[in-house]
């Protein structure tokens, strides 16, 4: 990951995003929590500063503090057995702390005025920002996604159109701003481009050898969900793709000496992105490809029908759908990007993002061919997970692999 040279304008791009939420001159922003893949165009045209609490979890993870936060939140009277990102992220607060701190020099994380969840990704933030709602006395208003969706229909775009449409009121109320349609458009239209170029970086590991990794597409990902709908977004994916093509120009490999190309479905574990990459690694393996960090590609925005656009975007995204249509995106991914197995993570807390106990794994092997491993883990929550036994499992599913492929 550290081959990446943008990652240090990454970095301070970050550092300026955070620090915006505390001006040191002026007044505050006014500032709406969201859910990573919810109405933020909308927020960010009435002149909100957009903080996302599904990265703060996700923060909580990589920097391993969730071990120490998610004992907190389950003594309160949250189940160990739902969302570690909504135990961690709840635990912390309830000691107010945050690495948000020590990174970026803020004194906490960002107060809400409003809080905005989108049922699309699970019904947990509904109940998550319920929580905030509480401590900070603010409004939470939702949208409620249809669940399950195979063929998106009008009718379900319009039903989550409008329930975008009818926050503007209450919104115009906390922010101050009347709501201005063509500010709605330039947004929307930064997203579609950040979107873009964020799909462009990813379709890079289609060379062989692949340039990137899932794991470098996981630390790459962060402007596409917190820098959206902005300028910054677009202009750090257009340096980031440059300098991508000049790695493929030059044959780099991100696996030197490449031979499996893997499929990862499912959640990361956050805690040990680089416990997987040395590994994946040293069996001369790459993940490719990936249902995660593809869920920030909306190429469904159109600037000139934003609503209903956002709405199509939002409710398409891969989680939200049927058992079908996941099939039929699942084996048209590993087509596209050549890849020889797909690693699923089953992650405990996480069985809306866990696409491994309805016999998706066995059915995509059996009429395709391409052969999987399932290994057992957790978003944030590493008592969950067991590096020896996945050290086994992934070693001899790629040895299956490689003996597969020397026939």
């Amino acid at each position: 990951m550290a081959r990446i040279e943008a990652n240090k304008v990454l970095k301070e791009n970050l550092k300026d995003y955070f620090q915006s939420f505390f001006p040191s001159e002026g007044p505050k922003p006014k500032v709406a929590w969201c859910t990573s893949v919810g109405p933020a165009e909308l927020l960010i045209s009435l002149g909100f500063q957009v903080y996302y609490p599904e990265n703060h979890g996700a923060l909580l993870g990589a920097t391993r503090a969730a071990e120490k936060y998610i004992p907190r939140a389950n003594a309160s009277g949250y189940s160990p057995e739902i969302c570690s990102y909504l135990t961690s992220d709840i635990g912390a607060h309830q000691m107010n702390e945050t690495p948000l701190k020590e990174a970026y020099g803020i004194p906490s994380v960002p107060p809400p005025d409003v809080l905005i969840y989108n049922t699309n990704q699970c019904r947990e933030v509904q109940d998550w920002f319920a929580y905030y709602a509480r401590e900070f006395k603010v409004p939470s208003l939702g949208v409620f996604s249809p669940w399950k969706v195979d063929e998106l229909n009008s009718e379900q775009v319009g039903y989550v159109a409008r329930q975008i449409e009818a926050m503007i009121p209450e919104l115009e109320k906390i922010s101050g701003q009347k709501f201005d349609l063509d500010k709605l458009k330039e947004v929307v239209a930064l997203s579609r481009k950040t979107s873009d170029l964020w799909l462009q970086f990813l379709n890079s590991a289609r060379n062989r050898p692949s340039p990137i990794t899932f794991f470098d597409g996981c630390i790459q990902m962060a402007p596409a969900v917190v820098l959206r709908g902005t300028q910054v977004a677009v202009d750090y994916y257009e340096l980031l793709n440059k300098e991508i093509a000049e790695h493929v120009s030059r044959g780099e490999a991100a696996v030197p000496g490449e031979e499996v190309r893997l499929y990862w479905e499912g959640m990361p574990v956050w805690g040990k992105l680089r416990f997987f990459s040395d590994l994946l690694s040293g069996f001369k393996a790459n993940a490719v490809a990936s249902t995660y960090c593809d869920s920030w590609i909306f190429t469904d925005f159109d600037p000139a029908d934003p609503f209903n656009s956002m709405a199509k975007a939002y409710t398409k995204i891969f989680i939200n759908r049927s058992e079908n249509k996941k099939e039929e995106v699942l084996s048209a991914m590993a087509q596209e990007y050549q890849v020889d197995g797909i690693i699923y993570h089953d992650a405990k807390t996480c069985p809306y993002n866990s696409n491994s106990r309805f016999g998706l794994p066995q059915r995509i092997s059996d009429k395709y061919g391409i052969p999987h491993l399932i290994f057992d883990g957790d978003v944030n929550d590493l008592r969950c997970f067991s590096e020896e036994q996945t050290i086994t499992s992934v070693e001899s599913f790629v040895d299956q692999i490689k003996e597969a492929k020397r026939g």
